[in-house]
């Protein structure tokens, strides 16, 4: 038996996407906006990962909580992003929201475009 009865969350904000997301949304002046992540066509491998900032929940969004930060997904991205990981890292490529998605079979260069 767990000591945990909590389900695991089925998407993995990291500690260093959600830092970011607050020193965001701090910049932004607006504690209301919560980021929202989405999977739409297009990029050379036919899906492309979107985030941008929203004030809405919409009714049929996935809400997911990690300090304070929300994080919303669409039912449609959702199906894509189940057992992903949001990271946000910086390095030599420069800084960026990154998604490691363990469903993904193809990607291309530019990494934030895929093929399920």
């Amino acid at each position: 038996m767990s000591d945990n009865p909590e389900m695991p969350a089925p998407i993995n904000f990291t500690d260093n996407a959600v830092k970011k997301v607050a020193e965001l949304i701090a910049e932004e002046g607006n504690p209301n906006l919560k980021l929202r992540v989405f999977v739409q066509g297009g990029g050379c491998a036919g899906f492309q990962y979107g985030f941008t900032f929203d004030e809405n929940i919409n009714e049929d969004d996935t809400t997911m909580m990690k300090d304070g930060i929300q994080l919303l997904i669409d039912p449609m991205s959702y199906q894509y992003l189940v057992g992903a990981e949001i990271d946000y890292k910086e390095d030599i490529n420069g800084a960026q929201f990154v998604i490691k998605n363990p469903n993904v079979t193809t990607t291309c260069g530019c990494g934030s475009s895929f093929a399920p």
